[in-house]
């Protein structure tokens, strides 16, 4: 069964590259350009992962990561930031957020990311 992404960006951009990155690797790939929509979309489909962009106009990063784990503990989160420091890094792990890779990313940083999760006991 494939393994089923969400990625919560508001940058076109990134959301067609992960799209392009993942579809051929085999991951069933939906996205959203706002937290609200993102949010909007889990509650009528579970994800196995979300791929979340902590600056966001409407709902930041933090907050729809704050969701997420209340609402389904059990989807896991990779956090996406062109912002990244150590002090949001362990913010947003210490929220429940799995891991966290930086923009701009290359393809097989985004795969590798998405596949460490994946192959982690109890996937």
């Amino acid at each position: 069964m494939k393994k089923k992404i969400l990625v919560i960006d508001d940058e076109a951009i990134v959301r067609r590259s992960c799209e392009r990155t993942l579809e051929p690797e085999g991951f069933d790939t939906k996205v959203s350009a706002s937290g609200r929509e993102g949010i909007e979309l889990l509650e009528k489909e579970p994800f196995d992962l979300v791929l979340l962009d902590l600056k966001m106009p409407d709902m930041d990063g933090i907050e729809v990561l704050k969701k997420i784990k209340a609402a389904w503990p059990e989807t896991k989160v990779v956090i996406i930031t062109g912002y990244s420091t150590v002090e949001t890094a362990v913010k947003t792990l210490k929220l429940g957020a799995h891991n966290y890779i930086e923009k701009p990313f290359t393809p097989d940083t985004l795969v590798n990311a998405v596949k460490e999760v994946f192959e982690e006991p109890g996937q």
